[in-house]
């Protein structure tokens, strides 16, 4: 599905760095200096960020 808005462990708002930290990482730059730079520094978001897997086109025929 969609990434979270906010981090399930801390409650930290990070829906909104999610696009450019795909966008950015599929380009070939690390997804660690990338999470540094956006400002996501906790490991339980970082978790998330980096775990997210996109199923939205899995689950959209079943709907």
């Amino acid at each position: 599905m969609m990434i979270p808005v906010r981090c399930f462990t801390c409650g930290k708002v990070i829906g909104e760095h999610y696009e450019e930290f795909e966008e950015r990482s599929q380009r070939g730059e690390d997804p660690a200096a990338v999470l540094d730079d956006l400002g996501v520094d906790r490991h339980c978001c970082r978790r998330m960020m980096v775990s997210h897997t996109d199923l939205v086109d899995v689950v959209a025929p079943y709907q």
